[in-house]
């Protein structure tokens, strides 16, 4: 009885604290948003100045070229989605934005029904470990220009289709049929064994592919 306790314990202290990184990473991921958000906020006030200089010195040719490169610069740092459903609205542009400010190229597209029969905690879980996955094998290649995470998620024939694709150094490691995580820690590997968990409550499908320096994980959900 007393070591089953301990064990029970064991497992409670285990998911407390992984939920406890959870928090804390997020904490840090929406601060990164609003720091984004109160920079943009001084930039536009520098940007309005500028446009009323030329206007007053009529340097119009000017004035069209700035805001032909301002134009090219909100391209590039608007990595806001608007899926459909606010939950994957939040986690997913909370981890968008911080791989932005990690220099990763972002291709991403998605487009999510506003019900759904998973719940909005196990969602947040698989998408927040792929994208921090995702993260954690780009960030490993020195080459700025070579780092990507392509996202692609969207209603497939009454399921839901998750697509996360990223660049890797080499290829990832594998035993078996299961890939091994990189990560160093008390919370090593968790996070995948809790996607696959999740995938399987549902009777979903998911199927991992590694090939030379791409990585890709498919995840299909019954709607």
């Amino acid at each position: 009885m007393c070591l089953r306790y301990t064990f029970y314990k064991f497992v409670d202290n285990y998911i407390a604290n992984y939920q406890n990184d959870l928090i804390t990473k997020h904490y840090n991921e929406i601060e990164n948003i609003y720091k984004q958000m109160r920079g943009w906020r001084h930039d536009y006030h520098n940007h309005i100045q500028t446009m009323k200089a030329h206007l007053v010195l009529e340097k119009y040719s000017e004035m069209e070229k700035y805001l032909n490169d301002l134009d090219k610069d909100l391209v590039n740092v608007d990595t806001i989605l608007k899926t459909g459903n606010v939950m994957v609205d939040a986690i997913l542009n909370s981890k968008l934005s911080l791989a932005v400010s990690y220099e990763i190229n972002i291709n991403a597209k998605a487009a999510v029904p506003k019900k759904l029969k998973i719940s909005d905690i196990d969602l947040s879980v698989i998408i927040g470990n792929l994208m921090d996955n995702a993260m954690e094998a780009a960030l490993k290649i020195n080459r700025i220009e070579e780092r990507f995470i392509r996202v692609y998620i969207r209603e497939m024939k009454q399921q839901l289709y998750i697509s996360i694709t990223n660049s890797v150094e080499g290829e990832t490691g594998r035993s078996g049929l299961v890939y091994l995580s990189t990560k160093i820690g008390s919370n090593h590997g968790f996070g995948l064994k809790r996607v696959d968990s999740i995938v399987a409550k549902y009777n979903g499908f998911i199927n991992r592919q590694s090939e030379e320096g791409v990585f890709a994980t498919e995840i299909i959900l019954p709607l």
